[in-house]
């Protein structure tokens, strides 16, 4: 057996998969994590890095293909970092998730769970109602609009990325068309100088978009071509907006807005109830799962028509929402001002009078609650990719709901806070996961916990 060290080579076989997509092999107790590869396959493999029990490997040669592998279908595959499942089918990949999340929740929950669900997507490519392009160029100083090479800023030209709708590459197209023809220059962002920094795309599922040019200043050269140019490449085109961003950040958005024609939003349907968007606003970027998402975690809920619901990190109100037409009264708690508005606009337009609103944190809303004598019998949290506050899972506990539904994007920090939750006297009663982004190596997951 060769020395385990850099630049060596391995025989391996692929027996799991990492959080990233990975494949996972062992040589002699090492952990060796190998990009590209799948579960059954044998490999020669080269290690570029090795710590005192994990490794990072190069696949060099395969010896034993895996049935379900597949050969890509986007040329960026691999350089741009968007996707992490392109060489395996769709079954193979939804497998993968399935398993992280069952692992997560008994290697890290300490759970005895059965993860037996997964809600694979109709749709595997084409998914993503919101596009955000980054703005460079090449060496020669071309223009290139499109994705950031993977674990880096580099920007890799992409007129037609998979996950995203037609309208948008079209727009990113035309874009750098626009910049070319006018001689405007991309941002730098090691300089600071330039113009263009992104393009940013919102399309709805009738097809309509709104085009927000992000700028390293509050005006662009022959902004009346550019509006000409962007309606041109796509006839479903609502609006064309101007976002103003000279800050020194990796934020993309900054806070000025001007609408260079048209219209700054469009109005998307979801769950039966119609929102409207601007650019600034949160909404799952796949619209078709986040149905199924949102009617996974209603029936986890349990609702008759009389329960009270508490909806922490509730954003534009979508989740609470949902759940008022079959709950007796539902609050929302959310930390962006905006966002709250946004909520309590959304029930307005759609006729619910049983939802309110709170701008607050979401541990610090709850507690508010309790001691107003506030008691739910259902709370739903949907944190960020973080997971739950500390202290938040207490402030649930101390509410004590009959059941709570935790909606996440991350099965590991899922994982920590269910047992947490599981220490308070609540038990897992029901896990299935969703696979909201197709190729990519994210995955959600619904849990519910009842009070035992």
């Amino acid at each position: 057996m060769p020395e385990l060290r850099k630049n060596t080579l391995h025989t391996v076989e692929i027996t799991g998969y990492t959080a990233d997509g990975s494949g996972v092999a062992r040589i002699d107790g090492l952990v060796v994590f190998i990009p590209g590869t799948i579960r059954g396959e044998r490999w020669r493999v080269r290690l570029l890095k090795v710590n005192k029990n994990t490794a990072w490997g190069r696949g060099e040669e395969l010896l034993s293909a895996a049935p379900c592998r597949r050969r890509s279908d986007c040329p960026l595959y691999g350089p741009c970092g968007g996707c992490q499942f392109r060489h395996m089918d769709y079954a193979e990949e939804m497998e993968a998730k399935r398993l992280r999340v069952q692992d997560a929740l008994r290697r890290i929950g300490g759970l005895d769970a059965s993860v037996d669900v997964i809600h694979g997507a109709e749709r595997a490519d084409r998914y993503r109602n919101k596009a955000q392009f980054p703005v460079g160029a090449d060496r020669d100083g071309e223009t290139r609009v499109g994705l950031y090479r993977a674990r880096s800023h580099e920007v890799l030209d992409a007129p037609d990325c998979l996950l995203q709708a037609p309208q948008a590459n079209a727009l990113g197209r035309a874009l750098k068309d626009y910049m070319t023809r006018y001689g405007v220059a991309p941002y730098d962002e090691r300089t600071g100088k330039g113009l263009v920094r992104h393009l940013h795309v919102r399309t709805n599922a009738a097809g309509e978009s709104v085009a927000c040019v992000v700028a390293n200043a509050d005006s662009l050269p022959h902004e009346g071509e550019l509006v000409k140019t962007l309606r041109a490449a796509s006839a479903g085109l609502a609006g064309v907006v101007l976002n103003t961003n000279v800050r020194d950040t990796n934020v993309i958005l900054g806070e000025t807005y001007r609408t260079l024609w048209g219209a700054d939003r469009i109005e998307e349907t979801l769950c039966g109830l119609k929102f409207r968007l601007s650019v600034p606003s949160f909404f799952q970027v796949n619209r078709e799962q986040t149905e199924v998402l949102y009617r996974l975690a209603g029936d986890f809920a349990g609702l008759t028509g009389r329960e009270t619901v508490i909806d922490l990190y509730c954003g534009i109100g979508t989740i609470a929402l949902s759940m008022a037409r079959r709950a007796g009264r539902v609050i929302g708690a959310e930390i962006v001002p905006a966002a709250v508005e946004d909520a309590r606009d959304n029930a307005r337009r759609n006729g619910i009078e049983n939802a309110e609103f709170f701008c607050g944190d979401a541990g610090q809303t709850a507690a508010r609650l309790a001691a107003e004598g506030v008691r739910p019998d259902v709370i739903c949290v949907d944190p960020p990719r973080k997971g739950l506050a500390p202290g938040v899972t207490d402030v649930l506990a101390d509410m004590a709901p009959e059941r709570i539904v935790y909606v996440s994007c991350d099965p590991a920090t899922l994982a920590r806070d269910l047992k947490l939750l599981a220490g308070r006297g609540y038990r897992l009663d029901r896990a299935e996961a969703v696979d909201m982004f197709p190729r990519t190596a994210h995955v959600e997951t619904v849990v519910l916990m009842s009070l035992h």
